[in-house]
């Protein structure tokens, strides 16, 4: 069973309720990063970035959703995290492509963008989706991961 990490601000507090309750009805081990309580003058990055770290700890069996807003600021502090590879996802396509192409372990929506049914369909996809294993996609994504450990291009 694979293990979903989910975190959001005050914006997405209602849709990462019912997506926590959504993914543990499809029988997914969920692992909630907050916000526990509605504040409306909470911070994304700590609950974002602590998401993305249980993400990468748990490797090939979890994957992550960060949710906010607009889902901009939760993509980028999700990416702060070596391991993360967070897509921010608005339609069907980019939600099935983030994982088919870019082989994401986590993606962003934003809230004020989607209904709830918008939003859980994109995660189904996002979930159900394998990476396609193409050879041009592992030959960009170990380009980025050189990267990452270096910090300079190969």
């Amino acid at each position: 069973m694979k293990t979903v990490h989910i975190a959001a601000d005050h914006a997405a507090f209602e849709l990462r309720e019912a997506l926590v309750e959504h993914l543990k009805d499809s029988g997914y081990e969920v692992v909630d990063h907050g916000a526990y309580v509605y504040d409306a003058l909470d911070a994304y990055p700590p609950m974002c970035i602590a998401c993305g770290e249980a993400v990468v700890q748990d490797g090939e069996n979890a994957l992550g959703i960060v949710l906010g807003g607009s889902g901009n600021g939760e993509q980028m502090a999700a990416n702060l995290v070596d391991g993360v590879r967070a897509a921010l996802v608005w339609n069907e396509s980019t939600a099935r492509l983030s994982r088919e192409h870019n082989k994401a372990n986590v993606i962003s929506i934003g809230a004020r963008q989607h209904t709830i049914d918008e939003a859980t369909r994109l995660v189904d996809i996002f979930l159900e989706t394998p990476f396609s294993d193409d050879e041009r996609h592992i030959e960009r994504i170990d380009m980025m991961a050189e990267y990452e450990a270096t910090r300079c291009e190969g």
